[in-house]
């Protein structure tokens, strides 16, 4: 195992600190981020200078390396200030962690060269590839929503290549460095999350080397004893399934939504009265009392879950990279999608309808965090693998297991 320089030791919780004092100010700037479509350059810099887009970054690469329910915790108070700023960070920053369990040592040194990793993924394989004399290759393709891509130092796509041979495409999974692609113009005008830095990425004729392309997707990449990531260092996280930690993102942005709606609704609660008599403030109304006792009660459930699925990723971490099984990583995913439907299940069935009209106007916040979960409902994520990938995936792989699994 190669020796580890140390990094920061900074204390993990100093830097969910840091976050909330970030997030003090995101909320009145949300409709701000919306129109620019992404949060702005001097919350860049509070995020830069926090250490923020390094957490997840190993230490022997300069990073803080954070466990990831640190992580998490710093997301879900992004996102419950702000969730466009939520999402753009969590999917900008997070990617740290999959790039340092898959890739090589040598592409760890050149991706974190610079300590700071903000890196876009896109799941979908939207570029083609072509095999180079020198055994680079070339990529050229445009992918939609990358998330966090005005700041990014990288870009982590999915490409295709086809064999001379004739063979089946094979999907390639690729990182590549800020000069070798540009940013396109072309996200706000979605329902929500407009302010998420969603934009698409456009590589023409970019030429990688092969130390930063893997023969993979990422949602199928498995650890093993021999993944880079348990080789070169010694926190248990870098060998943690990859599709699992996705998901969990997903549900952590799904609660810190659910969160934002509850702090909205409370303000609600507190400022104005019901609408018929006896006219009360609303928190002595009995009805709004249930509505609000109904979600926060079915948010409360969801971090509940939430924060069991992180603990079980991390103690299957310590157990070793054959915990993560196709069984295991799709129980994972059973769980995260019971986290975004009750969150989604509280806001869209109490906390927005029982909001009133004049709360759900343009720019009214529980009318903004009700646009952002309803894009987020569209992702594919919750809709296809959430929704109807997880339930098939765990059962195909605890009654077929893992030999017909793959083979299937």
């Amino acid at each position: 195992m190669t020796t580890r320089t140390e990094g920061s030791l900074t204390e993990p919780s100093v830097f969910v600190e840091r976050a909330q004092a970030i997030a003090n100010s995101l909320h009145e700037r949300q409709a701000e981020t919306e129109e620019r479509t992404y949060y702005a350059p001097d919350t860049h810099e509070e995020l830069r200078d926090a250490g923020l887009y390094r957490l997840l970054v190993p230490r022997r690469h300069g990073g803080h390396e954070v466990d990831v329910g640190t992580f998490f915790q710093v997301v879900l108070t992004l996102t419950r200030a702000c969730p466009s700023t939520g999402w753009m960070y969590c999917l900008g920053a997070a990617h740290a962690l999959p790039a340092a369990t898959l890739f090589g040592e040598r592409a760890q040194r050149e991706m974190f060269a610079g300590g700071d990793f903000v890196c876009p993924n896109t799941v979908m394989p939207s570029g083609v590839a072509k095999r180079l004399p020198h055994g680079g290759w070339r990529i050229e393709g445009t992918w939609k929503y990358c998330s966090g891509a005005p700041y990014a130092t990288h870009f982590m796509g999915h490409a295709l290549w086809h064999p001379p041979t004739g063979e089946q495409p094979v999907t390639l999974l690729f990182v590549a460095p800020r000069e070798s692609w540009v940013r396109l113009d072309d996200w706000g005008d979605q329902l929500g999350l407009r302010g998420s830095g969603s934009h698409s990425i456009r590589m023409e004729g970019a030429d990688l080397p092969e130390h930063l392309v893997l023969k993979t997707h990422l949602s199928q990449g498995r650890v093993s004893t021999d993944t880079p990531g348990n080789l070169l260092h010694e926190n248990p996280q870098y060998r943690g399934g990859p599709l699992s930690f996705m998901l969990i993102e997903s549900a952590v942005l799904a609660v810190g939504m659910a969160q934002s709606a509850l702090d909205a609704y409370e303000v609600l609660m507190r400022e104005r009265t019901t609408s018929f008599p006896p006219i009360v403030p609303r928190y002595q109304d009995p009805d709004h009392q249930y509505w609000y006792g109904e979600a926060a009660g079915m948010i409360a459930a969801a971090e509940a879950a939430l924060s069991h699925s992180i603990t079980r990723w991390r103690e299957a971490c310590e157990r070793g990279p054959g915990t993560f099984t196709q069984e295991f990583e799709w129980r994972i995913a059973t769980i995260c999608r019971e986290v975004a439907r009750a969150s989604w299940r509280a806001v869209q069935s109490h906390l927005f309808p029982k909001a009133g009209s004049s709360a759900v106007r343009h720019g009214e916040r529980v009318e903004r965090v009700w646009r952002d979960m309803s894009t987020m409902r569209s992702h594919a994520g919750f809709s296809t693998v959430l929704e109807s990938m997880a339930s098939r995936e765990f059962t195909r792989a605890r009654f077929l297991g893992e030999i017909d699994h793959e083979n299937a």
